[in-house]
């Protein structure tokens, strides 16, 4: 087998990020992405694989309601700041606020008309683009939880629910006051939470707390049904015809061998504080569907509150049915059609929020799923591919601490959780269920491990200080009800708590890591003692055998990782590099590498030879606490206190495709900016240069342009057409060419073409242009100086070669002239004559009054040259 190269980079292909915290969310018109609420910030997540597509940054503000237009292009939001802010979803910007209360709010069809319930017992109609209000109804006596619009935009009607038991008929085309009412629903007998409109609108139902459906005609407004659900309601949805659900409806009317529905009859879906889906059909108030068991997992009584479902909404485009789970869950439910008969099944299971990660391990042979565990009493089972949440294996009644898998001799993939409540549980991840139940420990459970070769045992270490080993002999994996699982060997392994433990490849050895700073080495299957590993300055949190030498790793609180050697539990190498407590290490690349991350948030690849970190990545905010690699695909899982889990991939052979892509278009880029500079296309040639970014070569264009004679021409066009980012590199390369004194001249030349271009609201939106600036004016003032010294000193040079007769300065030299000296010269040029009859020291006196009078005139155009 010839060894695998070395790895030389990860890149982080996904992210499973915290993205609902609970509160308003809304559906897009397909059913694509969902927008909702995270903290004070707004998500819109892709409703595929639950990542985040972009966040709109919130003020300090707690969402009570949001809305999407018809169109999706309009966000509308509403919070405790009594704000309501309207946000373009292509550019994430605030185009318009207004105040006004907000607990819920519904959209017109139109996408004109804005709905707004609040807690002042009001319900408000807003206009869109003027943020003005056009309707204001009063009448409620409670708060006002929830508003909807009649689906057909040519009937103006406006329906509202409040805690007052009551459900109201607005008209928006009623001119008296009176007349806005056009009905008042009052039989609820507690707040109303969620109301509905058939596809044809001329029926309503309303569910209430009062654990009944009201369904109403919308002709007279009288109700014609009462349907007894016996639970606390939270949503109700009204079953379109066409859908999936129907045609599961129609499969369970023949099942039940009922009568033929008519058109006349309304099927609906109720949710609320059980935590199951009912179907229900309105004529002979009818439970036509009932789910068996709850898909949320509560590990006790005492936790009731975290089961049921807070708000449903119908997919578009045959998606399935949303359902929003009390613990910030998006449960989406799909009708499977069967050989036998249609079924409903949970298709996906969007996790809004993980809390904090313990530990993680890829599931099966083909490592296409990852099992976590976070502070919860379940073990989450996410797909890699779509980051969703596949299944949990729930039974713990405490927070599970650890985990491990393995793939039994039959194929089946198997799962051992150590928890909190002192038990170790054997799962069968194939059938999800639990088929072992192991007691005995009197501590915390965590860290537990499987051998690695035979599969017939796994170990664990505990916080009451021991080592037990469970065998898995005669353990049935397709059993329906958990076995007690049994122990081969006890032994009492350290001083303090064990934090980690691990199995060597030929499950002849056995490694704990604990807090009394030490690491010991046993044998299997009697843990007999072999070494005691002694050297860390800080407990130890993991310890891993090498795949293919005789030594171990670990991981400690002194911020480094030691190598070992079995034989006589030596130090054979240190690797420092974490700024804070490493808490997982693990090999990779057949022991001559391995990975690590610390409680600086960092992961770390090392190189064991050269003892060198190859590579750091920093997409934490947290500790991270969890580490995983594939064995076969050697893919990284990590995952820590931000609730956030990355999965890396390997991207050294990537990288070096696309460097050496790179490197090939770089050539034929060179040769094509050649080519243009031999055809004299400037203007190409600097944008080439500008691609390459190649200085020198941009100096050189610029520098052969003003030596032409239409140089002002040409350097404007190809000023032009650079972009943005390239007017920034453009700055940076005249702030260096500006320093220098044989490049300056052509610097300030380019420098005072680009100012006559670009207008200053262009100038200011270039990234960093302050410091680019604050870098140019130092050097530009300093060569104007030079500059105007060098034009003073001009002025002795002309004294002396006139004095000399060498040049006249009246003819020789051109200077611009103003009126004042044209006329003294003229008066000069009139009196030659008197001038030859005076005598000869009169004259010479005349001719140096002319000479000085000369030079006064040319030290003044001078001046005004300069001031120029």
């Amino acid at each position: 087998m010839a060894p695998q190269s070395l790895k030389k980079n990860y890149r982080c292909s996904r992210s499973l990020k915290q993205f609902y915290s609970g509160g308003p969310f809304v559906v897009s018109s397909d059913g694509s992405f969902i927008v909702c609420a995270c903290g004070d910030a707004i998500n819109i997540v892709d409703a595929s694989d639950s990542s985040v597509k972009s966040t709109i940054e919130g003020e300090s503000d707690t969402l009570t309601a949001l809305a999407l237009s018809p169109d999706d292009k309009l966000l509308f939001s509403g919070g405790h700041s009594r704000q309501i802010r309207v946000w373009d979803l292509e550019t994430l910007k605030c185009i318009r606020t207004w105040k006004g209360p907000v607990m819920g709010m519904a959209c017109h069809a139109s996408g004109g008309l804005l709905a707004t319930a609040g807690a002042d017992r009001k319900v408000l109609v807003w206009d869109v683009d003027g943020g003005f209000c056009t309707h204001y109804f009063k009448g409620h006596k409670g708060v006002v939880s929830s508003v909807l619009f009649h689906p057909d935009a040519n009937k103006n009607i406006l329906i509202s629910g409040s805690d007052d038991a009551t459900v109201r008929v607005w008209d928006l085309m009623a001119k008296n006051t009176e007349k806005k009412c056009l009905a008042i629903l009052d039989k609820h007998f507690s707040a109303v939470s969620s109301i509905a409109l058939s596809e044809d609108g001329l029926t309503l139902l309303t569910a209430g707390r009062d654990k009944v459906v009201n369904v109403w005609d919308l002709h007279d407004y009288s109700c014609k049904t009462t349907v007894a659900t016996y639970e606390v309601l939270e949503a109700v949805t009204i079953v379109s015809s066409g859908s999936p659900f129907a045609s599961f409806i129609a499969s369970l009317d023949q099942k039940s061998k009922k009568k033929k529905t008519s058109s006349q009859e309304t099927h609906f879906i109720t949710l609320g504080e059980r935590g199951v889906v009912r179907i229900w059909k309105s004529e002979g108030s009818v439970c036509l569907y009932e789910q068996k068991s709850s898909d949320i997992t509560v590990s006790s009584d005492d936790e009731e509150s975290k089961r049921g479902f807070t708000a449903a909404a119908m997919l578009p485009s045959d998606r399935g049915l949303l359902c929003v789970t009390a613990d910030q869950q998006f449960f989406i439910y799909s009708v499977v059609e069967n050989v036998e008969e249609p079924e409903l099944v949970l298709r996906k299971r969007l996790v809004g929020y993980n809390e904090e990660i313990s530990d993680m391990k890829f599931l099966g042979d083909e490592e296409q799923f990852l099992a976590v565990a976070t502070n919860l009493e379940e073990v989450r089972v996410y797909d890699v591919a779509t980051m969703s949440c596949s299944y949990v294996l729930a039974g713990h009644k405490e927070v599970v601490l650890s985990l491990d898998t393995c793939v039994s001799s039959s194929g089946n993939v198997l799962v051992v959780t150590g928890s909190k409540d002192k038990t170790v549980r054997l799962w069968n991840a194939t059938s999800q269920s639990c088929i072992g139940v192991g007691t005995g420990h009197n501590g915390d459970i965590l860290a537990v491990a499987f051998a690695k070769k035979s599969f017939s045992f796994f170990v664990s270490g505990s916080g009451d200080r021991t080592l037990k080993v469970w065998s898995l002999d005669g353990i049935s994996e397709d059993s329906e009800e958990p076995i007690n699982l049994k122990t081969r060997s006890v032994v009492a392994a350290h001083d303090k708590d064990i934090n980690s433990v691990a199995v060597a490849r030929n499950d002849s050895l056995v490694c704990t890591g604990s807090e009394d700073r030490t690491a010991s080495i046993w044998r299997l299957p009697d843990l007999v003692h072999v070494v005691t590993l002694k050297g860390h300055k800080r407990r130890i949190f993991s310890v891993e055998f090498s795949p293919v030498d005789q030594c171990v790793m670990t991981a400690s609180g002194d911020k480094t990782v030691k190598i070992w050697a079995i034989s006589d539990g030596s130090c054979l190498k240190t690797f420092e590099g974490h700024t804070s407590s490493v808490l997982r290490a693990s090999f990779i690349t057949d022991g001559t590498q391995f990975v690590s991350c610390g409680a600086d948030g960092l992961l770390k690849l090392w190189n064991v030879n050269t003892s060198e970190c190859t590579a750091t990545y920093d997409q934490h905010e947290d500790k991270v606490w969890a580490l995983a690699v594939g064995k076969k695909t050697e893919m990284v899982a990590t995952g820590g206190g931000d609730a956030v889990i990355n999965i890396w991939h390997d991207s050294t052979a990537s990288d070096k495709e696309d460097e050496f892509r790179k490197e090939e278009e770089t050539i034929l880029r060179g040769q094509e900016l050649e080519n243009a500079v031999l055809d004299a296309e400037y203007t190409k040639a600097i944008r080439l240069a500008f691609e390459l970014r190649r200085p020198h070569k941009v100096y050189e264009l610029f520098a052969g342009l003003c030596k032409k004679r239409e140089s002002d021409d040409q350097i404007v066009k190809a000023l032009q057409g650079l972009e943005k980012e390239e007017f920034r590199l453009l700055f940076e390369y005249l702030r260096e060419w500006n320093t220098k004194p044989n490049r300056c001249h052509i610097a300030q030349f380019v420098l005072y073409q680009t100012f006559n271009i670009l207008p200053p609201t262009e100038i200011v939106q270039v990234k960093g242009i302050g410091e680019l600036l604050e870098g140019l004016i130092p050097y530009s003032q300093r060569h104007f100086n030079r500059m105007d010294r060098f034009v003073r000193s001009s002025f002795l040079l002309d004294y002396t070669l006139g004095e000399m007769s060498v040049i006249d300065p009246k003819t020789d030299t051109e200077y611009p002239k103003d009126k004042k000296i044209e006329e003294e010269t003229r008066e000069m040029e009139q009196e030659p004559e008197a001038d030859q009859k005076t005598p000869s020291r009169k004259r010479k006196s005349q001719k140096s009054k002319d000479r000085s009078s000369k030079k006064r005139l040319v030290a003044e155009a001078q001046g005004n040259v300069i001031a120029v």
